[in-house]
Order: structure tokens, then C-alpha cells, then sequence
């Protein structure tokens, strides 16, 4: 059965393995989760399981929303995220899914909103090498450059890169290892860096074929 949970990125700190090795990990406070929807081929089009994480008061919900959560008989959640299971008949609305859904040794993706640097120049945001600090390279050496083509086609082609906002999209890291699982604080510790800043929301989805 396909797994996966809805989190807080923790922070990062080290454990130290059984050989006694140092091993960088990223905790993450995984669940609980709460199932607040269950979507069918006949009535969605697609199957697919609603997850809810986080608390959030009553009052802060429109009225869409509130009546949402009030047809599930399930207490409000701040974020929803829908996964397209397999086998989506596994689930009940209400059910609790918690971080003893995963386990040590096993293999995820996990998928964040990366950190916001803002507008960066093409050196930050591209790595871009400089221009030359002699002659005729103008007042500023972190530039782009010249980006013509001649005479033909005489435009900067689209997707050209170039300066702009640097970060704050959707990232997912592949093919991480759960270390360890600490289940009565709900906490999963993942081998290296994930995206998003501490505080952040992120998703793990288990990528072993059942």
C-alpha cells in the first residue's frame, strides 16, 4: 500500500548509525494526519485520498470550508493535499495516519516550497561567471552580457536566462532514506537536506512498490 503524510520541516541536525558513523538528518514533524475525504471515479472522476495536517480554529475558515470539514465530522485542518493512492479503498474518512506510517531503511520523495531569495542577478540565480574587470566591460562586471544574436533572428530567444526572482517554488528531492522514526513525538529523521525553511511545509510519499 502506497504511503505518505503531510509535515513541518523541524530543522536539521546528526545521529550517529550503528558503526558509528555520522549521518546528516532533517527532522521532520510527520503527522498526525486525518482523513478528511475520500474521492471516487464515480463521483471525482479519479480516485484519490484528501490528508489534512495542522490545527486551525474554527473561526478562521470561510464558510465553504467549515462545511467541508463539518460533512467529513473531522476538526479543521490548515493544509490539504490529495494523493492519487492505488488503492484508495485502504482508507476511511476519519482515520488518523501518523508517522508510524513509515519506517527505518525506507525510500521517499520529499516535496517542499523552496527558500525565497528574491530578485537575484544572473550570477546568483544561473551561476554565471563574471565579466571581465579591464577594459571595455562597462561599470558593472556581474551583468549578463550581451544576449543578441546578430542579425538573425534579432531577439532574445524565450527561456533565456537572464535575472528574476530566485526560490520560492516547488521542489522535490527524490529517493531519500528515513533513518529513523521516532513515533510517540510523530517525528521522521531523513538523510540529508529538504526543501523549504524550518517551519515549512512538506510532503513525504513513500516511493516502494507495494
Amino acid at each position: 500500500m502506497q504511503k505518505a503524510l503531510i509535515g513541518k520541516k523541524i530543522g536539521m541536525t546528526q545521529i550517529f548509525d550503528e558503526k558509528g558513523n555520522v549521518v546528516p538528518v532533517t527532522v521532520v514533524e510527520a503527522g498526525p494526519c486525518v482523513v478528511s475525504m475520500i474521492k471516487t471515479v464515480e463521483t471525482d472522476g479519479y480516485n484519490a485520498v484528501q490528508l489534512g495536517f495542522g490545527d486551525v480554529k474554527a473561526n478562521k475558515l470561510t464558510k465553504p470550508m467549515k462545511g467541508h470539514f463539518d460533512k467529513a465530522n473531522v476538526a479543521p485542518k490548515k493544509t490539504l493535499k490529495e494523493f492519487r493512492f492505488d488503492d484508495c479503498a485502504a482508507y476511511t474518512v476519519g482515520d488518523i495516519v501518523k508517522a508510524d506510517t513509515f519506517e527505518a531503511g525506507m525510500k521517499v520523495d520529499v516535496t517542499g516550497t523552496s527558500k525565497g531569495k528574491g530578485y537575484a542577478g544572473v550570477i546568483k540565480r544561473w551561476n554565471f561567471s563574471r565579466l571581465k574587470e579591464t577594459h571595455g566591460s562597462g561599470p558593472v562586471a556581474r551583468h549578463g552580457g550581451s544576449m543578441g544574436a546578430c542579425s538573425s533572428p534579432s531577439r532574445v530567444w524565450k527561456g533565456k536566462k537572464m535575472a528574476g526572482h530566485l526560490g520560492a517554488e516547488k521542489v522535490t528531492v527524490k529517493n531519500l532514506k528515513v533513518v529513523k522514526v521516532d513515533v510517540e513525538n510523530n517525528l521522521v529523521a531523513i538523510k540529508g537536506a529538504i526543501p523549504g525553511p524550518n517551519g515549512g511545509t512538506v510532503v513525504i510519499k513513500d516511493i516502494t512498490k507495494a
